[in-house]
């Protein structure tokens, strides 16, 4: 006998022994026999009943998830204990004391059993458990829920370990937490990043801040910044003081609870929120869901992408229902000339708010920019002739008017010559 990708030798007991174990389990099974020296020959146990028991018992003790479902230990007539290692089900297997990384996830490769890359580790979670970012096992299984137990005390919600499952923090069967707990978790390791800029082009940084720890924390935090960022303009009708903030507070709350209840977390990227004296751009990664188009998110429309982390917002009435948001931004909006825009590309998410005092001051000829942008939401772009038409005015007229129109934010340009378009910025 040698050994081989299948079949390992130990000449006594050793911790070792459950790293070849986690590996034939995570691999494609496999034999370990304890007793036999590298050259293949057995030379037996002192005391195999003992080291039979104490190798059952650590494999149950030591291995997460449970592994002895595929393990079946016996004592041969020469004093060798043989492990049959059968391939698991709920891969990848891991060393307790080590942990969900490279340090406690093994694979065998040839003779040998070597760490899981971090890759590795995420397409094992992956093929055990499916598609779902929320529903997978959490490489991070040591959180804490400080910052989430605080969130449902202030909006009267009952939590504690009872509702871990129920939430969907934990698994079934393997009471692992999932992605969806180290969202919610103090330890979560994405971020909100909110740069506030001098320049229309968000080039010439004013200020910048980075939101981290759990969601809860992250949105209370850029929800309170964002509201420093939004000033007030004050007008006077006679002796009357009328104050008008540049953006409707609640606009700023829903579009950015739109940004974290429906990005794609299987990115690693942050959330970035754009400030400049005209615009809040939200942008989030992961483009819409399969099917949806923009004119169904403005109609309110919805399917969510992530179920278990709306439904805890929802359980805190965060958010009412899904496809409201939107539709409410649009309407707090409703009598402004300048209206929010949506933007969207294969694998993000823009929701832009116009500054509603600049808008009011620097927009003219509502109906007739209402009109060119109605097209282009229609078609995807317009050419100079195609504006000439649709206006009806001469070429030099309509080069005018889209010159104004792009000054105030509302188009822009792409391409040149017989390829140039103008389209919403």
């Amino acid at each position: 006998m040698i050994e081989s990708e299948h079949r390992e030798f130990k000449l006594r007991f050793t911790e070792d022994l459950y790293k070849e174990v986690v590996a034939f389990a995570n691999t494609g099974g496999g034999e370990i026999l304890i007793g036999v020296d590298d050259a293949g020959q057995a030379v037996g146990l002192e005391h195999p009943d003992d080291e039979y028991t104490r190798i059952t018992n650590g494999i149950r003790d030591a291995i997460v998830p449970d592994v002895t479902l595929f393990v079946r230990c016996s004592i041969r007539e020469d004093r060798v204990v043989c492990i049959i290692v059968s391939e698991g089900a709920r891969k990848p297997y891991y060393l307790k004391g080590k942990g969900l990384k490279p340090s406690g996830v093994y694979v065998r490769q040839g003779a040998s059993s070597v760490p899981a890359s971090f890759d590795m580790i995420r397409q094992m979670i992956k093929d055990s458990d499916g598609d779902s970012f929320e529903e997978l096992r959490s490489m991070d299984q040591d959180l804490t829920f400080e910052a989430m137990g605080a969130a449902f005390r202030r909006y009267g919600v009952p939590f504690g370990p009872e509702k871990y499952l129920t939430l969907g923090l934990t698994q079934t069967g393997s009471g692992l937490f999932t992605n969806l707990a180290l969202l919610l978790s103090d330890q979560c390791r994405h971020s909100i990043k909110i740069g506030v800029f001098a320049d229309g082009n968000n080039t010439v940084f004013r200020d910048q801040k980075e939101f981290g720890g759990s969601v809860f924390t992250q949105l209370e935090e850029a929800f309170q910044y964002l509201k420093l960022c939004n000033r007030t303009a004050a007008t006077f009708r006679g002796l009357e003081r009328i104050d008008s903030p540049d953006y409707p507070e609640e606009a700023l709350r829903e579009a950015l609870l739109n940004a974290v209840v429906h990005r794609d977390y299987s990115y690693s990227g942050s959330i970035i929120i754009n400030v400049n004296d005209r615009e809040i751009g939200f942008v989030s990664l992961g483009g819409l869901m399969p099917g949806l188009t923009p004119e169904d998110i403005r109609s309110g429309i919805s399917q969510p992408r992530n179920k278990l982390l709306a439904a805890v917002f929802h359980r805190l009435r965060l958010i009412e229902a899904y496809g409201t948001g939107i539709r409410r931004i649009y309407a707090l909006y409703a009598d402004c000339p300048m209206q929010p825009r949506i933007e969207i590309t294969p694998n993000t998410f823009r929701m832009t708010l116009p500054n509603r005092n600049i808008s009011t001051d620097r927009t003219q000829n509502t109906p007739r920019d209402q009109t060119v942008v109605d097209h282009i939401r229609t078609h995807g772009g317009i050419t100079g002739a195609e504006l000439e038409n649709l206006l009806g005015v001469k070429k030099t007229r309509a080069y005018t008017i889209a010159r104004e129109m792009q000054e105030r934010g509302l188009i822009t340009v792409r391409g040149r010559g017989k390829e140039k378009r103008y389209v919403l910025r």
